[in-house]
This record gives structure tokens, C-alpha cells and sequence, in this order.
């Protein structure tokens, strides 16, 4: 073979390996840049919820990824990242639930779009508990709201001290972002409370001659105290006749308040002695014992016109309602004969249990010897 015909196959296999690896760079490029601008490069599991708790860089979170069953190519991810130049990634609660492409997901979590979730805040609840089931649903800490409750420039803002402002937390389900800090979520929960409270309603607290803090606080002890919504109005009257009269309250809730703890009263708790105590003390207790829902408070606000002084808990949870002390006293006895047949009841049952099980006991016992 003479040298330029060699030559010549030596140029021509140059030439197709150099058009063959043109042409793979052409299809990776191709592939690569329809990746990038395609919308399902990353698929999570589902709907997913990331929660990124201070900025972090690219391997920070491929690892969260991994952790939360994201599929997604880890090479390309990283390619993809240098091309459109997001490396850090803010703090934040990123919600996914369909296949995303790079632009958009790099987007989110670089500029901190946020998605938003639901805080629920349920009625009745301790002031500890309170604090605790916010704080599970938030970035912050129980401590952390704690302190922002205390704050002196906080409550000086909306005329309240620390021990009322319990009561103005709403029952509700509110849109927040999971960063908001404890300050910013008290201002919206306090905003809220003027508007669908204070507001409303201010001509008839000034009606009734009382205070927001006083009606909230009314409101609290009927949130403990009722177990049904149709039956609080009718709870607020007694508890508005015995004020009007200049009764003592004697609110049970008030007493496991006292207690610091909610359970079956005995006779020696209702002489503890505290500013709480509405068996001790004349009038109101200082502040709210719970966050009351609006039901209640709208109660509060509108009690049911009767004349009942007096009320027992009956068996269905409900309450028996007695205009007299002896009414009172015929169906507390009903309540408490009730309450009595229950445990009998009740100890017969463990009985007859403990004797079954000494029967098995003495049965197995006989067939081993």
C-alpha cells in the first residue's frame, strides 16, 4: 500500500472518530440541555416536605434529598447547578409533590420560596401544652415563644400584660411560613384576635360594662367546662347570674387550674388556696385558665336569659341545670348514685376477672403436677 493511500485511511478513520465524538458531545449536550430545561429531572416520593434549618451548600442537600427518597442523578444535579449557578440554599419549608425540573427547584430553594403551612392552634389547651404544640409546628422552640411572650415591648404594643395574653392566642387553623419568628406569629395572632374579637364586638363588651381581657377569661373557664358548643351559652348564663348577684363563681375548671392539672376533684382541692380558686375568691380570676375558642367567647359575650344558679355534670357529659340548692342538691345525688353503680359495676367485673384468671391459674397449675 503506498503511503498516501495510507495516509489517506488514516485521515478518513481520524475524520469519522472525530465526527463520531462530535457527535456524542453534540448528544450529551443535546440531552444534558433537555434536562435542564425539561420538568421532571427530579421526582420526589410523593408529597414531600423539606426543611432546611439554616442555609446549606450543594452536598448538604443532595444528602437531604437522598434522606427524603427524592430520584435524581447526582453528577447531572451538580452539572446542573454549576450551569445555572445556585450553590446555597435558604432556610425554609419546601413542599413538593410532582416531578420539578432543575431551573425551578434550584429557583425555590435558592431564593427562599417558601411554602406555607397550616398552624393549627386547638381550644382549651394548657398554657405548656400550648406553647409545646406550636413550637412542634414551627422552627422555633417552646423557650423561644415563651420569651416572646414575656416581652414588655410586645405587650405594651397592644395594651396587655404577659398573664392575659394567653387568652387572645384564637383557636384556628392559620397560614403561616414555618421561619416566622415568635414575635412576628404573636403580632398575627393578636392582630387576628382584634379583628375577629375586639372589633366586632366592642359595643357589646361595652354594654355588658367588662373589659376584652374580663370577657376572655369568662370565656376560658365555659371552654373547660362545657363539653358541647350548644350547651355554652346556657353554662355563661349561671355563670353571669351568679357575678350579677355577687355569688362566688365556683367554677370547677378554675379549681384544676389552682390544681395544675385536669381531674376529678376531691373535696380538699376546692380550699386551695389561690387567686384562681373561684370557691375562695369573689368575682373573676385574674386571667384566662385556657385559650378559649370563639364559640365560647361569643358566650360570654351573649349568655342564654334564665335563672339557673346551680349545675351538676350528667352521665352523657352534658349538664343538669337547678334554679334552687335543693333542685341541685336531688340531682347531684342522682349523679353521684350513678357514679356509684358504675363502680360497682366496675368492681365486679375486676372480680369476676380476678377469680377467671385464678380458675386458669389453678387449671394449668393442675395439669403440670
Amino acid at each position: 500500500m503506498s503511503i498516501a493511500k495510507f495516509n489517506h485511511l488514516r485521515a478518513r478513520e481520524w475524520g469519522i472518530a472525530a465526527l463520531a465524538l462530535l457527535l456524542s458531545i453534540l448528544l450529551v449536550f443535546v440531552s444534558r440541555t433537555w434536562r435542564l430545561e425539561g420538568d421532571s429531572a427530579i421526582v420526589p416520593p410523593g408529597d414531600t416536605v423539606l426543611l432546611i434549618h439554616e442555609t446549606i451548600g450543594l452536598d448538604e442537600l443532595i444528602e437531604l434529598m437522598d434522606e427524603h427518597g427524592f430520584e435524581f442523578r447526582a453528577d447531572e444535579l451538580r452539572w446542573a447547578s454549576g450551569i445555572l449557578g445556585w450553590r446555597r440554599f435558604n432556610q425554609g419549608r419546601y413542599v413538593f409533590g410532582e416531578p420539578v425540573g432543575y431551573p425551578d427547584f434550584f429557583t425555590k430553594l435558592a431564593m427562599g420560596l417558601q411554602d406555607p403551612l397550616m398552624l393549627r392552634i386547638p381550644p382549651g389547651a394548657s398554657k405548656d401544652a400550648l406553647k409545646q404544640r406550636i413550637a412542634l409546628q414551627m422552627q422555633f422552640e417552646a423557650h423561644d415563644l415563651a420569651e416572646a411572650m414575656r416581652d414588655t415591648s410586645l405587650l405594651n404594643r397592644y395594651g396587655i400584660e404577659a398573664h392575659l395574653l394567653y387568652g387572645r392566642i384564637l383557636p384556628d387553623s392559620y397560614e403561616v411560613f414555618w421561619t416566622s419568628t415568635p414575635h412576628r406569629l404573636l403580632e398575627r395572632l393578636l392582630s387576628e384576635f382584634d379583628a375577629r374579637v375586639v372589633e366586632p364586638y366592642a359595643g357589646r363588651m361595652q354594654e355588658l360594662g367588662r373589659s376584652v381581657d374580663e370577657i376572655t377569661t369568662l370565656a376560658s373557664i365555659i371552654e373547660w367546662e362545657a363539653r358541647f358548643d350548644d350547651e355554652k351559652p346556657a353554662i355563661s348564663g349561671l355563670y353571669w347570674n351568679r357575678l350579677n348577684r355577687r355569688w362566688r363563681l365556683q367554677a370547677d375548671p378554675t379549681v384544676n387550674y389552682a390544681k395544675g392539672e385536669r381531674s376529678r376533684l376531691v373535696y380538699a382541692d376546692y380550699r386551695i388556696d389561690h387567686p384562681y380558686n373561684t370557691y375562695r375568691i369573689h368575682g373573676l380570676p385574674p386571667g384566662p385558665i385556657t385559650n378559649p375558642s370563639l364559640s365560647s367567647i361569643r358566650a360570654a359575650l351573649f349568655p342564654e336569659d334564665h335563672n339557673y344558679m346551680y349545675m351538676v355534670a350528667s352521665p352523657d357529659g352534658r349538664h343538669a341545670f337547678s334554679q334552687t340548692y335543693a333542685e341541685h342538691r336531688r340531682k347531684s345525688r342522682e349523679w353521684t348514685d350513678w357514679l356509684r353503680e358504675q363502680r360497682r359495676i366496675r368492681d365486679e367485673l375486676e372480680r369476676e376477672e380476678a377469680l377467671r384468671q385464678e380458675a386458669q391459674r389453678d387449671e394449668t397449675g393442675g395439669g403440670e403436677q
